[in-house]
């Protein structure tokens, strides 16, 4: 598993790392049962406390994305489609979001973003 963990990132780390496998698993990386390392493994290749992974695989397994076997190990579960969809819909207001912004900050009105944003979705169709 190649995460990376920025040491100065306001982020909390186990947030970190929950954000980059949500993300593998919407992309496709990581497929329905498809084992993650172990929390030791992890916590050792990322030198940071095994504490810490396991709050990441505990708020992933609280998200339904990660199935944990005692003895076995942590897993990615079997996807939910509602949910990984859902997912992508947050993930694109946010691109969305930052977009608008971007472009009200660049002088934009309302009604050039709306045109522009058509003008692409014309694209898309063809």
């Amino acid at each position: 598993m190649n995460l990376i963990i920025n040491h100065t990132s306001m982020e909390p780390i186990y947030e970190q790392i929950v954000a980059q496998i949500k993300a593998e698993v919407i992309e496709g990386t990581l497929t329905a049962g498809e084992a993650l390392p172990s929390v030791r493994a992890l916590s050792r290749e990322l030198k940071i406390s095994a504490l810490t992974v396991k709050k990441a695989y505990d708020n992933l397994e609280e998200e339904g994305l990660v199935v944990t076997v005692h003895g076995k190990g942590s897993f990615i579960a079997a996807a939910n489609q509602e949910l990984l969809m859902e997912e992508r819909r947050k993930e694109l207001e946010k691109e969305l979001e930052a977009a608008v912004q971007k472009a009200r900050t660049g002088g934009l009105t309302a009604k050039e973003i709306r045109e522009s944003f058509e003008i692409i979705m014309e694209d898309e169709v063809c």
